[in-house]
C-alpha cells in the first residue's frame, strides 16, 4: 500500500504499527498510542496526515486546557452584530491529541461526542466535522505525576491501543542517517487524498463476514467476560470495533471476507484496553496481553461449517 511506503519513510522498522494505524484510519476508528516519550509518537500521526493529504491539527493537552479549547466557541461580532463560530482543535481531518491523560476529565469529556458523532455541538448549534475524521491520542504510562487517567468509558471510544516501541538497532541508525539534518515529514508527499479514503472507507464497510466468524468473535468477547483474573470485560461495543477492524485489515490484504486470522491478530490491540484487570491479577503482575493472547488460543476456530 502507498500510504504504508509513504510513512516508512519517516517511521523505520515499524512496518506492523503502521498497518494498525491504517487499519484504524480505514475501519473509522480512533487511535490510543500508550509509550514512552521520544519513541515516535507525534511524528507516526503526521505522516499519516501528510501521507494522506489531509488536514491535520495538534492538541497538545495540559491541565488548563478547556473544553472550548476542543469544540470551539462562539464570539460575538460587533461588525454583523451577531455570533461567529470559531472552530476549536477537533475540526480537522487527523487530530494528534498529545499527552491527552495531562488534561481534566471535563476536557477530555468534550472528546467524546466528537469521538463517537463525528460532530460537536456549542450553544445548541451542531457542527459536522470533516471526512475523514480519526483522533490519535498519545499518553505516556511511566510519568503519570500530575495526570487524569482516562476512564473506561473513554477508553472504549479508542479501537485500538498500540505501543511504538524502541526501534531495532538499524532502524535506529537509519533514522540517524536520513532524519538528522532535516525534518522527516517536510520529504513526504502525499499518495493520497480524503476522497479516495472515503472510497476505501466504503469498500472495508462492505466486506462480508460470515456467520461463523461472527459467532467466533462473539466467543472470544464472552471468553474474557469469564476469566477469573478480569473484573470488566469486552463490551458489545468492543465487538463491533473488532468486527471493523477485522474488515479493513481483510481489505488491505486484498479479501472481499474476513478469516478467523483477521478476528485473534487485531484482538489485542482492540480489546487489551477495554478489559480491565482484579485487584489480585494486578498484585500479582499479570498481563492483560497474555491473558487475551491465551484466551484467544482456548476459543475454538470456526471450520466454516455451521
Amino acid at each position: 500500500m502507498a500510504v504504508r511506503q509513504a510513512m516508512g519513510q519517516v517511521i523505520e522498522g515499524k512496518p506492523e504499527v503502521l498497518d494498525l494505524v491504517i487499519t484504524a484510519l480505514l475501519a473509522e476508528g480512533h487511535l490510543l498510542i500508550e509509550d514512552v516519550p521520544g519513541v515516535g509518537k507525534t511524528m507516526l500521526a503526521k505522516s499519516l496526515a501528510k501521507a494522506i493529504d489531509c488536514s491535520a491539527r495538534r492538541v497538545q493537552f495540559t491541565p488548563d486546557l478547556l473544553p472550548s479549547d476542543i469544540t470551539g466557541v462562539s464570539v460575538y461580532n460587533q461588525v454583523t452584530a451577531d455570533f461567529e463560530f470559531k472552530p476549536g482543535g477537533v475540526f480537522a481531518n487527523l487530530v494528534i491529541g498529545d499527552e491527552i491523560n495531562r488534561a481534566s476529565p471535563k476536557t477530555q469529556s468534550a472528546l467524546l461526542e466528537a469521538m463517537e458523532e463525528r460532530r460537536v455541538s456549542v450553544d445548541g448549534t451542531t457542527h459536522s466535522l470533516p471526512r475523514p475524521f480519526m483522533v490519535i491520542a498519545t499518553q505516556n504510562p511511566i510519568e503519570m505525576e500530575g495526570t487524569y487517567p482516562l476512564p473506561e468509558a473513554q477508553r472504549d471510544r479508542f479501537l485500538m491501543r498500540i505501543s511504538m516501541g524502541y526501534p531495532s538497532a538499524e532502524a535506529e541508525v537509519a533514522m540517524l542517517e536520513h532524519h538528522g539534518e532535516v525534518d522527516p515529514i517536510d520529504p513526504l508527499e502525499p499518495v493520497t487524498d480524503a476522497a479516495a479514503v472515503m472510497r476505501c472507507v466504503a469498500i472495508v464497510r462492505r466486506v462480508f463476514v460470515h456467520p461463523a466468524v461472527k459467532d467466533y468473535l462473539v466467543a472470544i468477547l464472552h471468553r474474557t467476560r469469564s476469566l477469573p483474573e478480569v473484573r470488566l470485560g469486552a463490551s458489545p461495543r468492543a465487538g463491533l470495533q473488532l468486527m471493523r477492524a477485522a474488515k479493513a485489515r481483510a481489505a488491505m490484504a486484498g479479501r472481499g471476507y474476513v478469516i478467523p486470522d483477521d478476528i485473534s491478530e487485531l484482538a489485542g490491540p482492540a480489546l487489551a484496553h477495554r478489559v480491565l484487570l482484579s485487584t489480585q491479577a494486578q498484585l500479582a503482575g499479570r498481563s492483560i496481553t497474555d491473558l487475551l493472547t491465551a484466551a484467544v488460543r482456548e476459543v475454538p476456530v470456526p471450520t466454516g461449517r455451521r
